[in-house]
C-alpha cells in the first residue's frame, strides 16, 4: 500500500476514534465474509459503522487521536464498531447479533470518552434497559413521594366526610 494511502487511512481512524461516543473492538476471527456482511447491515440499521483495522495503523491512529490506553486491543483480527449517539445502542445491537447468530466473533473491549471497557463492562452496558425505560422509573419515582403526601394529606378530609355524611342520614332516618 503506497505511503499516502496509509497516511489518509490514519487520518480518517484519528478522526473516527475522536468524533465516536463509543468503539467497540472485537475479533472476528472464524467469521465467513457473507457473516461479516451480515453483521454490518444489521449494524448500519442502527446507523453504527463496523470497519475492519490494521493494527499497526489503528495504533497510529489511536496515538494521534489522544488514545494510546487502546494501543493494547490491536494484536490480532481487529474490526471496531463506531457508535454516534447513544453509547448503549450499539452494545445492545452486537449483543443481540452475538446471542441470535451464535457466531463466532467475540468482543475485545471497548472505549467511550476517557473510559475503557472490559467484555464485561460490555455484557453490562448491553444488559442496561432502554432509556425510554430508564427515564419512565425516574419518574415514577418522583411521583411516588407526591402521591403518597396528597393522600395523607387528604385522608383527615375522607374521614370528615365520612361523619358527616352519616350524620347526614342519621338525621334523616331519624
Amino acid at each position: 500500500m503506497p505511503r499516502e494511502k496509509k497516511v489518509q487511512i490514519v487520518d480518517e481512524l484519528s478522526q473516527v476514534l475522536s468524533e465516536c461516543s463509543i468503539g467497540i473492538l472485537t475479533d472476528y476471527r472464524g467469521l465467513s465474509t457473507a457473516e461479516i456482511t451480515n453483521l454490518r447491515r444489521s449494524l448500519r440499521k442502527s446507523e453504527i459503522s463496523y470497519r475492519v483495522v490494521k493494527n499497526t495503523l489503528a495504533r497510529f491512529a489511536a496515538e494521534k487521536a489522544g488514545r494510546s490506553e487502546l494501543v493494547q486491543f490491536f494484536e490480532g483480527p481487529v474490526a471496531i464498531a463506531f457508535g454516534y449517539g447513544d453509547i448503549v445502542s450499539p452494545t445492545k445491537v452486537l449483543a443481540d447479533y452475538l446471542r441470535t447468530q451464535k457466531t463466532a466473533l467475540t468482543i475485545k473491549g471497548g472505549f467511550a470518552g476517557d473510559s475503557i471497557f472490559t467484555p464485561a463492562d460490555i455484557e453490562n452496558l448491553a444488559s442496561l434497559p432502554s432509556t425510554e425505560i430508564l427515564l419512565g422509573r425516574i419518574l415514577a419515582g418522583m411521583q411516588s413521594p407526591i402521591y403518597r403526601l396528597v393522600n395523607c394529606l387528604s385522608n383527615p378530609v375522607r374521614g370528615l366526610m365520612g361523619v358527616l355524611q352519616a350524620r347526614a342520614k342519621q338525621l334523616e332516618g331519624g
